[in-house]
């Protein structure tokens, strides 16, 4: 049954076309897959029942001829999405047993084109961390491993299950989200392609929300042609969602393996980072060297606003953050804790239901929205993200997409940054600036560190330009012909 979990996405739905194998069988053989690997600790709801069952109903619509574009292709689902009736917690102690009675947009329009869920896919808690981490289920253990070690590493976060999920084929794709880096972080550090869209592309409504202005979903899968299909079902205009955009879905596969010929790639002189490591480098340069061969001009672009895009994001989400998390009060749902008083009731319930990250980031966003530093400190970073956008308007007068390094570092140890929250927020700072100016990013695998570790590329685009970060990726992931996979130790 493992040759039906190691299948790209477009591979499961041309076999499942074909009738090569039914959507009851390949559901099984991830189910399988997915109970054999809870060392990873990638799942916090495994739902094998709810899977069977949906599988069973999407072959029963294919023997129909009603197949819908993902009818019965396996998936995971972010644990930050609220699905109908299975609990949601967004990894967090304090929303314990909450099971919506609604269903995300997101979710809605996957199994409206009859994609099955396998379960609830582990995350930082609130979706606020680099590391998956933070998490009240414990971290997500990363698939790959160095060269001659067993140190466990981290998948990145928020969405570390679903970047491990999909590495160690345990599903053809996952939803993820995406407020500062948590979608192409993950698929740098897992050898995985992940997409953050441009902002108001694909619905926040039933998403828990972190920070309202920078939050966005995508999706995770092994190949850019996947994340383009599963991309076209996410997408689309919700009138739920006040910042979801009233615009067409373009047809995001038909973008990939298009010539990239005649398209200006830009490189980010400010992306240079002191103490960046040499093999970062080399891969940045091999991508540069790839877009050139297949026909792409390059030219080096100035962003001068980028050092500024890490302060900026670590003030305007936590006070966003901060503002978002006053609904948790132990009133509605989830946890409860009594005290004497009401008060005490809501102290109690947040002491106990948030973690030490959660609690950190109110604090900070608390602190930057009071009356005496909301000048000095939130007012001011709104002004510099203004800055970073229009340095991003400025490049792209001369160029088509932008190509960077996606993080500092390949996938480093469980642990290693716990203690340093400054070391952990540094691992956004290729990612960031993307999400402060509402743009699609994309992440693809392009190589490995001396210890054979995957590490990525970051495309950038215009707004609403998510196909041209198709064809380039499509591109680059062709030159690269990265085929690495972690050795099985789960």
């Amino acid at each position: 049954m493992s040759e039906l979990t190691s299948l790209t996405l477009k591979a499961a739905l041309d076999g499942l076309a074909s009738k090569s194998f039914s959507s009851e069988e390949i559901t099984q053989a991830h189910v399988q897959a997915v109970e054999a690997a809870r060392a990873l600790n990638a799942f916090v709801v495994e739902t094998p029942e709810k899977a069977l069952e949906m599988a069973k109903a999407s072959d029963e619509r294919r023997a129909r001829g009603e197949a819908g574009p993902l009818d019965g292709a396996p998936l995971g689902i972010k644990d930050l999405f609220c699905t109908e009736g299975v609990e949601s917690t967004a990894a967090s102690k304090i929303l314990k047993g909450f099971k919506p009675t609604y269903e995300s947009t997101v979710t809605a329009n996957l199994f409206r084109d009859g994609a099955v869920m396998l379960g609830k896919l582990n995350m930082d808690e609130f979706a606020m961390g680099s590391s998956n981490e933070t998490s009240a289920w414990g971290p997500v253990v990363n698939p790959w491993r160095a060269e001659g070690g067993n140190a466990q590493l981290t998948p990145g976060g928020s969405s570390g299950g679903s970047a491990a999920a999909v590495a160690a084929d345990l599903c053809l794709g996952a939803t993820a989200t995406d407020t500062g880096g948590s979608i192409r972080q993950p698929a740098a550090f897992t050898g995985t392609v992940g997409i953050k869209p441009t902002y108001g592309r694909c619905s926040r409504w039933g998403v828990v929300a972190f920070a309202s202005s920078l939050d966005q979903a995508g999706p995770m899968a092994r190949t850019v042609e996947d994340t383009a299909i599963l991309l076209k079902s996410m997408s689309g205009h919700d009138p739920k969602d006040s910042t979801s955009l009233p615009v067409e879905v373009p047809d995001f596969p038909s973008f990939v393996g298009k010539s990239v010929k005649g398209l200006r790639v830009g490189v980010p002189k400010e992306y240079r980072v002191e103490g960046m490591p040499p093999e970062i480098e080399k891969l940045w340069q091999q991508g540069i060297d790839w877009l050139k061969e297949a026909g792409c001009e390059i030219v080096e672009v100035s962003l001068p606003h980028t050092k500024y895009a890490l302060p900026a994001y670590y003030i305007i989400a936590p006070a966003e953050a901060s503002s978002n998390l006053a609904r948790y009060d132990g009133m509605r749902y989830g946890l409860r804790v009594d005290g004497s008083n009401l008060t005490e009731t809501y102290e109690q319930t947040r002491a106990q239901g948030f973690g030490d990250e959660v609690k950190r980031r109110i604090l900070i966003g608390t602190y930057v929205l009071s009356a005496g530093y909301y000048d000095a400190y939130y007012l001011k970073a709104l002004k510099v993200r203004r800055r970073i956008a229009d340095d991003f308007d400025q490049a792209f007068e001369k160029v088509d997409a932008l190509l960077t390094p996606t993080a500092p570092s390949a996938a480093f140890a469980l642990g290693e940054n716990s203690d340093d929250p400054i070391a952990m927020y540094l691992n956004d700072i290729f990612t960031v600036t993307v999400n402060l100016a509402g743009l699609p990013g994309m992440s693809v695998p392009a190589g490995v560190d001396a210890n054979g570790l995957p590490l990525g590329l970051q495309l950038i685009g215009r707004a609403l330009d998510e196909g041209t970060l198709f064809s380039l990726g499509g591109a680059i992931e062709k030159a690269a012909d990265f085929r690495a996979k972690p050795a099985k130790w789960w």
